[in-house]
């Protein structure tokens, strides 16, 4: 059972959460031969609050 876990910055709205779950599965489908009702996708937001990149977070 493929699991496969999405990180981003939040700001995404659902319907596109919904396409980015469609579009994975069916690349991890067909790249692995795995059965679509067996790969799981897991969407995690990260708080802009909480991602830093060159030693200051985003929002500053």
């Amino acid at each position: 059972m493929p699991y496969v876990t999405v990180q981003m910055l939040e700001g995404r709205t659902d319907d596109q959460k919904k396409a980015l779950i469609a579009k994975v599965t069916d690349a991890v489908v067909e790249t692995t031969g795995a059965k679509k009702e067996k790969v799981v996708v897991f969407v995690e937001d990260i708080d802009k609050r909480y991602y830093g990149v060159g030693g200051k977070r985003l929002i500053d």
